[in-house]
């Protein structure tokens, strides 16, 4: 499945789409928002230019790295910002003492056409204090924005960096299945952790819905009850099976793969060391079979994964051979994965010998059961034979930690510079309106983040630039950019007449964040111990 175009074309004169989800609408707010509308008003404030920033003041997971997610469903919650008649009466309704008429006419005129939108590219590998997002309008407006805006960014960047970090210690050769959809938090956590596991680096996902949605890659196969729902292969009705070229047929698939079942148990490379198989288990592998010849990957825990699962797939995948069909593989889901793995793949090669099967060897091995990353760079360490991890749980639900922790804070208005300040430094908040560059050095990786006023001379190719840390007078370090990228580009411009950079395909945002992360040096995105980019 191809993922889909997000988004219109700047001149394609058609309304964007809507948020994913139905409830991301103007009341997913905190009162407070619309309460601080109403005395903006009231003090003939709520038309004063104001300028925000989105950031977060820590990397999640004790790591040094954060992927930037969600900004497309805030372009799209921007882009439809309109209360409805019935949301606005339960407004006035809800606030406190009496609502004036003046407030329900202002209501109801209120869009984001006067809001202009400047972001970093989704996908984009991003750093503590540097804005993810600025937004600038009319101050009323962008602060009924800032509650919706940092559930839809926080989440999304959250999950997609535990996902980037799952990818890292997997390796690129490893497929990453997302299996979080029972576990995840509600439907919407599921649908979300989908998508924004797909842009971290995960390869397909088991959830339907999300593949429609958002076009990615849907994989699956069987559960341990169609397992054992089978009680002998005596219920198999339909035996027969086409040859993959359609040239002839196999009246009885089900002796067929008796019969491979019998040359694997009197095998003497195996070293008689395959007995009496679950005959009950073997009928669901055939069975699933017949159903999905193309497609044929077995759970092989349900019983015994190497007296039973491991030797009844084997005589399946011999038997659709003899048809032309190649096994996808087969799937562990509890017990030593390590040691599974490692033992299944010699039997795999001993067949491929045996048999004279070219590459029954390499036959996929996908590992499941509460995965986790330390899971992962556990076997990494043991040594195993898994090709395709399937993860849950721990990955769509980020167990390991439960919010990036984003704010939103007004940084000017009228063009004057405004700070939050705090007796914790990491809470003050930098003023001003700011351009942000990233910096790049001779070898090609990322050296630094730096912000500047907005009207401040930008970083140039080959000039020495001093950086300074904005809290921390004594860090500083002196720059000769190779390569000088800005980070904040124009996502929606409102009535301002700029152009508006394109919502780029899912895929296109997934294959930037691997991008992205090949570009940072390695000590920056290790697992322990990383070293804290500048």
């Amino acid at each position: 499945m191809e993922a889909k175009a997000n988004g219109p074309s700047v001149n394609a004169g058609r309304v964007m789409d809507g948020p994913t989800n139905p409830m991301v609408t103007p009341l997913l707010t905190d009162l407070y928002q619309f309460t601080m509308a109403y005395a903006y008003w009231k003090a003939g404030k709520h038309n004063d230019r104001a300028v925000f920033d989105l950031y977060f003041r820590k990397n999640p997971f004790g790591g040094e790295f954060t992927v930037f997610a969600g900004l497309e469903e805030c372009i799209k919650l921007i882009a439809n910002f309109k209360l409805t008649e019935e949301e606005i009466s339960f407004i006035c309704e809800t606030l406190p003492g009496s609502c004036e008429e003046g407030f329900v006419k202002y209501l109801r005129n209120i869009d984001c056409s006067d809001v202009e939108v400047y972001a970093i590219s989704e996908g984009t590998v991003v750093f503590p204090k540097v804005p993810l997002l600025r937004v600038e309008g009319p101050v009323a407006v962008v602060q009924l924005l800032e509650t919706p805006v940092l559930n839809l960014v926080n989440f999304a960047s959250l999950v997609a960096t535990n996902a980037a970090r799952h990818r890292l210690v997997a390796g690129k050769s490893k497929m990453l299945l997302e299996f979080g959809l029972r576990r995840a938090q509600g439907p919407d956590g599921a649908i979300s952790a989908s998508k924004y596991c797909y842009i971290g680096g995960f390869d397909a996902t088991s959830n339907v819905a999300a593949g429609r949605l958002f076009g990615i890659p849907l994989r699956g196969t069987h559960s341990h009850a169609f397992v054992s729902s089978f009680m002998s292969p005596d219920e198999i009705l339909e035996r027969s099976l086409h040859r993959s070229d359609g040239s002839s047929t196999c009246e009885d698939f089900v002796s067929l793969v008796q019969s491979w079942l019998s040359k694997i148990q009197w095998s003497k490379a195996l070293g008689n060391s395959v007995g009496e198989t679950n005959q009950s288990e073997l009928a669901a592998f055939t069975s699933y079979a017949l159903a999905f010849p193309n497609n044929f990957l077995a759970l092989v825990d349900t019983y015994d994964v190497m007296r039973s699962g491991v030797p009844n797939f084997c005589a399946v995948a011999l038997a659709l051979n003899d048809l032309g069909y190649k096994s996808v593989g087969i799937r562990l889901d509890s017990g030593d994965l390590a040691y599974l793995s490692g033992e299944a793949r010699k039997i795999f090669q001993i067949i491929e010998k045996e048999f004279g099967l070219p590459g029954f060897g390499k036959t996929s091995i996908t590992a499941s059961n509460d995965l986790n990353e330390e899971t992962l760079d556990a076997l990494n360490k043991q040594g195993h034979e898994v090709d395709c991890y399937g993860i849950g749980t721990y990955l769509v639900t980020c167990y390991a930690q439960a919010a990036l922790g984003c704010v939103f804070k007004l940084v000017e208005i009228n063009n004057q510079p405004r700070i939050k300040l705090s007796e914790d430094v990491s809470k003050v908040s930098i003023p001003c309106k700011k351009r942000c560059y990233r910096l790049y050095g001779r070898e090609g990786y990322s050296l630094v983040d730096i912000m500047t006023g907005e009207n401040e001379p930008c970083p140039k190719v080959g000039e020495r630039i001093l950086c300074r840390h904005p809290f921390n007078e004594s860090k500083r370090a002196y720059v000769v950019p190779q390569r000088v990228e800005e980070l904040l580009k124009c996502y929606w411009p409102g009535k301002s007449g700029k152009v508006r950079e394109e919502l780029p395909a899912l895929k296109d945002i997934r294959d930037h964040c691997i991008k992205q992360l090949e570009q940072m040096r390695p000590d920056h995105i290790r697992r322990l111990n990383p070293t804290p980019y500048k």
